[in-house]
């Protein structure tokens, strides 16, 4: 089976606020949901399209389990803090097997 990943491409816009989505969302994306960060921050460069400085790879069983974390109401309502500090595109992919 496909692992499933969520793919976030950030702007922060209020580093101190945001601090609270990524305390917040540790415990729900890899305790309960139990996923990987593959990338968390880190240096990055853009060579083609929108520039945004921070990129998130978090890996997952499967493309069902990812979706479940996204939608699970607890990170939905950390996720709220991410949206007022920061602009994001934030995706569900299943990957290739």
């Amino acid at each position: 089976m496909a692992k499933g990943y969520i793919i976030a491409h950030v702007n922060v816009r209020n580093a101190d606020a945001y601090q609270g989505y990524v305390t917040g969302n540790t415990p729900i994306i890899q305790g309960r949901h139990g996923a990987r960060y593959v990338v968390r921050g880190g240096k990055g460069q853009t060579m083609e399209g929108a520039t945004f400085e921070r990129h998130v790879v978090i890996e997952f069983e499967s493309f069902d389990a990812a979706l479940a974390a996204y939608n699970d109401p607890d990170y939905q309502a950390v996720a709220d803090i991410r949206r007022a500090n920061a602009d994001s595109n934030i995706y569900v992919v299943e990957g290739a097997d």
